[in-house]
C-alpha cells in the first residue's frame, strides 16, 4: 500500500511539473468569461470545429459598404470582401498586421475601419486592397468596438473610448474616468450623448457638456438582484431607446436614457447576447444559442434559425435592402426574409495565423 501510494504521489509532481510547462504567460479565460483587461472574443476559434481545424473563417465582425459590398473580420485569418451580399469573398487586407479582427466599422466617406485584438486599429480608403495603421494617441491597442457618427469616429478599446480627430491621424481620450476599463460597445443618440457598454462597469453615459462618464445602473439587474456588470451590445430603437445586450444577463431597455432600466428578455431563450438589429417591423437578437425576433418589443421572442448550421452567433448586421447577416465559427449566413438562412462562404478560406498566446 505504501508503494502505490508512493507512485501515486510521484506521479502527481511529474504531472504538475508538465503542467506549469503548457503556458509562457497567462492565458485569456475562456470565451464570454470576463477579465479584468480583456477576453477572448465570444467565439469558437480555438474548438476543435474553429478556423484552425477547418477551411472556413471564423468571423467576428461584419460591416456594410452599402447593398451589396460586404466585409468580414475573422478571427486568425485576417478581412474578407465580398461586392455581391457575400456570394463570394476574397481576402483584402495588405498592411493589416494583426489578423485577428474584432471590430468592423464604414465611415461616411466610405473607408474601411478595423479593429484588431493586439494592433490597434487600420483604415483603408481603396475599398479594402490596401490598409494603414492609425494608432497615435492609444494607450492599448485592443479595439472591441469602432463607431463612425455625423460628428467623428469613436473607439471603445481596453483603455477606455477616444475619438479620432479631424485630420483623421490620432486619437484622444474623449474623457477620463474608464481607465484601464475594456470597452466593448458604443452607441450615440440623437441628442449627442454617448453611451459605452464595458467589461466590468455596466453601461455608462457621457452627455455634451458633461465633466465626465456617469454610470447608470438603475434597474440593470439580473433574476437576482445583482448588476449586470458586463455589456457586450448597445443600439438604438426607433423610438430612440436605448438596448443593451449583456454577456449572460439577457437585453434590457432604457427609455429614459439610461436613468432606468428594465428586463425585456424575460422569455428569451438564451441570455448571452451577441448582437441586436433593429428593423422596422421588429427587433432582432443574436445570442450563443440562436436568433430570435421580437414583434412587441420583448413580450415574445420568436426563433428564426431555420438555415443555420451553428446557432452561436459571433456578430450580426442589417442591411438598408432589410437583408441580415451574422457571423459565426463556420464563416456568414445572409437572410432576406428574417426567417431563413443561407450560407455565403465561398472563398472564405481560414488562414493559418498563430495563435494570439505564446505557447512552450
Amino acid at each position: 500500500m505504501n508503494g502505490l501510494v508512493r507512485l501515486i504521489l510521484v506521479g502527481f509532481v511529474l504531472w504538475a511539473q508538465l503542467d506549469s510547462l503548457a503556458w509562457a504567460e497567462t492565458p485569456a479565460p475562456p470565451a464570454g468569461i470576463p477579465s479584468p483587461h480583456g477576453e477572448v472574443p465570444a467565439s469558437d476559434a480555438f474548438a476543435p470545429d474553429g478556423p484552425f481545424g477547418q477551411t472556413i473563417a471564423s468571423v467576428q465582425a461584419l460591416t456594410l459598404s452599402g447593398k451589396e459590398i460586404v466585409y468580414a473580420g475573422s478571427f486568425g485569418s485576417g478581412i474578407f470582401r465580398s461586392g455581391d451580399r457575400g456570394g463570394t469573398w476574397a481576402p483584402v487586407g495588405a498592411g493589416v498586421t494583426d489578423p485577428f479582427i474584432l471590430s468592423l466599422a464604414t465611415g461616411r466617406d466610405g473607408a474601411i475601419y478595423a479593429g484588431t485584438f493586439r494592433g490597434g486599429v487600420f483604415r483603408s480608403k481603396d475599398e479594402g486592397k490596401t490598409w494603414q495603421p492609425i494608432n497615435a494617441g492609444f494607450k492599448r491597442l485592443e479595439i472591441k468596438a469602432i463607431l463612425v457618427t455625423g460628428d467623428g469616429v469613436y473607439a471603445g478599446t481596453s483603455d477606455g473610448v477616444y475619438r479620432l480627430n479631424q485630420a483623421g491621424n490620432r486619437w484622444a481620450i474623449v474623457t477620463t474616468g474608464l481607465t484601464d476599463i475594456l470597452v466593448h460597445a458604443l452607441v450615440r443618440s440623437a441628442d449627442g450623448t454617448l453611451y459605452a457598454g464595458t467589461s466590468g462597469k455596466g453601461v455608462l453615459r457621457f452627455k455634451q457638456n458633461a465633466t465626465g462618464w456617469d454610470r447608470v445602473q438603475h434597474g440593470l439587474k439580473d433574476h437576482e438582484g445583482m448588476i449586470e456588470n458586463y455589456i457586450r451590445v448597445l443600439a438604438l430603437d426607433q423610438e430612440q431607446g436605448l438596448l443593451a445586450g449583456t454577456f449572460d444577463g439577457g437585453v434590457f431597455r432604457s427609455a429614459d436614457g439610461g436613468t432606468t432600466w428594465r428586463s425585456i428578455s424575460r422569455a428569451l431563450p438564451n441570455d448571452s447576447i451577441r448582437g441586436i438589429v433593429i428593423l422596422e417591423e421588429s427587433w432582432v437578437v443574436a445570442t450563443g444559442n440562436g436568433i430570435f425576433k421580437t414583434l412587441d418589443k420583448g413580450r415574445q421572442w420568436i426563433p428564426i434559425n431555420k438555415g443555420l448550421t451553428t446557432l452561436s452567433i459571433q456578430a450580426m448586421v442589417g442591411g438598408n435592402d432589410g437583408a441580415l447577416y451574422v457571423g459565426t465559427s463556420t464563416g456568414v449566413f445572409r437572410s432576406d426574409d428574417r426567417a431563413t438562412w443561407v450560407a455565403v462562404n465561398q472563398g472564405m478560406e481560414a488562414g493559418l495565423a498563430p495563435p494570439p498566446f505564446r505557447f512552450r
